[in-house]
């Protein structure tokens, strides 16, 4: 079954599904505009799936909802800002906030964060400093999901990495992407629905290839590219993790279990002026003759268009807020269950287009 919603009505619900837990208005709308920016974008993995857990979590105290969010760091290009166990989305906002003012008075400026949570989707992110003109890094460590290279024990998570780059005509072009060879949040949603996954995906605890979602989750996501992947998501766990003082490879808590335990997981952002190099508009001319030449180069066989990071999100977002976003029936029953707890029908807020 196929549930289609307004994307203005799920982020209406699901704001008042975060006030109900002591949140306040402004940090409610941030998580769930997060969120179902996600969904918009096709990252479902990363959308509105994540209330049923972040409630949970809210309510057995493993985050704080009113965090004291402060700077522990400074200096003219660097920030290290505690979190203080809020949602991750919360203190990346504010991250972003305080980067942003100091990377348009400096140049660019290095963001540390220690003790937060689960931040979503990085694409949230670096689109608030593409905004300001600012080419943005986003990146971020996780509970071990994924064994390094040749080993079959979880030491890392699946640590996204993210990228912003201003243009000028054209939409901006954005990376977002986990350090596996796919996020685990799609392993999550495909055992949930009964579903097994593709091969090269996932190891089961002998470190034997499966298809099986459940023995996924037992074992270890592969990185993408083999050791590539893996030094990669080794270098985000040391900047997001070692660097900020939060916790790094196992020393994370899993946001599926140890829920009295805050996550205590790390972010890293970076923030470059590209006025500081060039003229705005020149830089952005030269972004745009690239996108299109890029976009002009012939396609291989089988491909129909050569296309620029976020282009698929982009058209899916354009699509979904014209069409709405159709919510698997786990999703939507996941949804109405946890709005039942705190006296909420999500019913009440859209009108739901069933389809079988």
């Amino acid at each position: 079954m196929s549930l289609n919603v307004s994307s203005e009505h799920l982020r209406d619900f699901v704001y008042d599904i975060f006030k109900t837990a002591g949140l306040s208005d402004e940090d409610s709308y941030t998580v769930a505009d997060s969120l179902v920016a996600a969904n918009l974008r096709g990252v479902d993995s990363h959308g509105v799936t994540r209330v049923p857990i972040y409630m949970k979590r809210l309510k057995e105290g493993a985050i704080n909802p009113t965090p004291d969010i402060k700077i522990m760091q400074e200096s003219d290009g660097v920030l290290l800002v505690d979190g203080d166990d809020g949602m991750g989305q919360i203190v990346s906002r504010e991250a972003m906030r305080l980067g942003i003012a100091k990377a348009k008075k400096s140049g660019g400026v290095h963001i540390g964060v220690t003790r937060s949570s689960h931040f979503g989707a990085g694409a949230y992110f670096v689109k608030r400093g593409v905004e300001e003109d600012l080419i943005t890094f986003a990146m971020s460590n996780a509970p071990s999901t994924m064994a390094p290279w040749g080993g079959i024990q979880p030491y890392f998570g699946t640590n996204p990495y993210a990228y912003g780059v201003p243009a000028g005509r054209y939409d901006p072009i954005i990376l977002d992407m986990a350090t596996s060879v796919v996020a685990r949040g799609k392993i999550i949603m495909a055992a949930q629905n009964g579903q097994d996954i593709p091969e090269g995906w996932a190891i089961d605890q002998n470190g034997k290839p499966t298809t099986n979602s459940q023995d996924a989750l037992d074992g270890s996501v592969l990185p993408f590219g083999g050791p590539k992947g893996y030094g990669i998501s080794l270098m985000i766990d040391i900047m997001s993790g070692v660097l900020t003082g939060a916790g790094f490879g196992p020393h994370i808590n899993n946001i599926y279990g140890d829920y009295d335990q805050p996550q205590n997981v790390g972010h890293f952002f970076q923030l470059i002026d590209v006025q500081q190099f060039m003229p705005a508009q020149m830089y952005k001319q030269r972004i745009d003759q690239m996108i299109e030449e890029i976009k002009s180069s012939p396609a291989a066989e089988g491909v129909e268009e050569v296309l620029v990071p976020g282009e698929i999100e982009n058209r899916t977002e354009k699509t979904r807020l014209e069409n709405g976003i159709d919510l698997g029936e786990d999703v939507y029953k996941g949804l109405k269950q946890v709005g039942k707890e705190y006296g909420l029908n999500i019913e009440g807020y859209v009108s739901l287009n069933k389809t079988i």
